[in-house]
C-alpha cells in the first residue's frame, strides 16, 4: 500500500470527482497537537480505507495512516494523495528531521489483495509552532554571582523568573507512538504541558549556571535568551526530541526577581569590591560627608544640628577606618560573614573560612 501524490496544494478540486470518499482535517488550532481525520463522501465505513480512497493535508499537518496501532504511511507535505493498496508504504517527510528514520523503523509492510479488510484511522499531527506557553519557577533557582573568578569571590543568591515558550513537533511518528497514540479522537498540548514545564523548570538551573560561569548577572538574563535556550535545547534533546518528537523553539523571559535579602548581600559585596583600595574608601567617606554638609546648611532643625551630625558622621568615618584596617591598606571584606578583613589575609579572621 502507498500514497500517491495527486494535486499540490491544500485544495481538493476536482479529485472529488475521482474519490469515492477522502480524509480531511480542517484545521488545527494552537492548541491541538493530534487529531482524528474525518471521513467524508460515501464509500464503506469510517474506520477502513478504502483503495482510491483520498487523504487531503494542509499546511501545517502531517497525516499518518493507522492499521491496528501500526504507521503504514506518512505525508507532511500539503497536498492531495489517493491511497492504493497495491503499493509500497510510502513516506512524504515534508522535510521535517528525524522523520524517515523514525518511519523507517516503525513501518511493517502488508499485502492486502484488493480492499483493505482492516480497522484504519488517519490522525493529523499538528507540525506548526505551539505558541503561548507560559512558565514560572515555583521554587527559588540558584544563581552565582561571581564578584572575583581570581580569588572565587562569589555569592549564591535565589532566583525567581517567568516567561513563555513554544515548541513544535518535528518528529510526528515518534510523537504519536510514545505520546499520542493511545487517544482515539483527539489529543491537547493541556495534556502534556505539566510534565514538559517540570522538566522545563529542572533543565533551567543548568542553564543558568552556563550563563553565570560567564559572568553573567542575573538582571541581564532576560537578554540572553538566544544561549538559555541553546542549553535548554541541549538539557531537554533526550527526553523531549529523543522520547517524543518534540523540539525547543523559543523562550522569552518577562521578569527575573531575588528576595530582598540577597539584593542586600550583592551590594555588601560591591561596596567591599569598590572601597577595597585605601584611596578609594577615603573618597567615600569624603563623598559622604560633602553630601552630609549640603544636608546640613538645609536642616530644618537649623545649621547647628546639621554640622553637628556631620561632626559625628566625621568621626564615624574615622572609626571605621581605625576600626577596618582593610580599608585603609587595600583590605576587603569575607565573602562568607561580610566582616573585614586585612590586605593579604588568607583567612577570615571573623569566621575562620578560607579566603585564598
Amino acid at each position: 500500500m502507498g500514497l500517491i501524490k495527486a494535486l499540490a496544494g491544500s485544495v481538493i478540486g476536482t479529485a472529488l470527482d475521482t474519490w469515492k470518499d477522502y480524509f480531511v482535517c480542517d484545521s488545527l488550532d494552537n492548541d491541538t497537537l493530534m487529531v482524528k481525520g474525518t471521513k467524508r463522501g460515501y464509500g464503506g465505513s469510517g474506520e477502513v480505507i478504502t483503495n482510491g480512497s483520498g487523504i487531503v493535508v494542509n499546511e501545517g499537518q502531517c497525516a499518518l495512516v493507522v492499521e491496528e496501532g501500526n504507521i503504514l504511511e506518512v505525508a507532511a507535505e500539503p497536498g492531495n494523495y489517493t491511497f492504493d493498496s497495491s503499493l509500497s508504504p510510502s513516506i512524504f517527510d515534508g522535510g521535517l528531521e528525524g522523520l524517515k528514520n523514525s518511519f523507517k523503523e516503525a513501518v511493517e509492510r502488508f499485502t492486502f489483495g484488493g480492499e483493505v479488510n482492516k480497522s484504519q484511522r488517519v490522525y493529523y499531527v499538528n507540525t506548526k509552532e505551539i505558541m503561548d506557553n507560559r512558565y514560572g519557577t515555583s521554587t527559588p533557582i540558584p544563581f552565582r554571582v561571581i564578584f572575583d573568578k581570581a580569588t572565587g569571590s562569589e555569592v549564591e543568591i535565589s532566583v525567581r523568573c517567568n516567561g513563555e515558550f513554544s515548541f513544535r513537533i518535528v518528529d510526528p511518528v515518534t510523537f504519536y507512538q510514545k505520546v499520542a497514540g493511545n487517544k482515539a479522537a483527539r489529543y491537547e498540548k493541556e495534556e502534556l504541558l505539566p510534565i514538559m514545564k517540570s522538566e522545563m523548570m529542572d533543565a533551567l538551573n543548568p542553564a543558568f549556571g552556563k550563563l553565570s560561569d560567564q559572568g553573567i548577572r542575573y538582571s541581564e538574563l532576560p537578554s540572553h535568551t538566544a544561549e538559555i535556550k541553546e542549553a535548554l535545547t541541549e538539557a531537554l534533546k533526550v527526553r523531549w526530541e529523543e522520547n517524543r518528537g518534540i523540539a525547543f523553539d523559543s523562550l522569552t523571559i518577562n521578569s527575573v526577581t531575588i528576595p530582598e535579602a540577597d539584593a542586600e548581600r550583592i551590594k555588601n559585596f560591591q561596596f567591599s569590591a569598590v572601597n577595597k583600595d585605601k584611596d578609594t574608601a577615603n573618597a567615600t567617606i569624603i563623598s559622604a560627608a560633602a553630601d552630609a554638609i549640603r544636608d546640613a546648611a538645609n536642616n530644618a532643625n537649623g545649621a547647628a544640628t546639621g554640622f553637628m551630625n556631620v561632626n559625628m558622621a566625621t568621626s564615624a568615618g574615622a572609626q571605621f577606618l581605625q576600626q577596618n584596617p582593610g580599608a585603609q591598606a587595600g583590605g576587603g571584606y569575607c565573602p562568607f560573614c561580610g566582616q573585614p578583613v586585612p590586605a593579604g589575609a588568607k583567612f577570615c579572621p571573623s569566621c575562620g573560612k578560607q579566603l585564598q
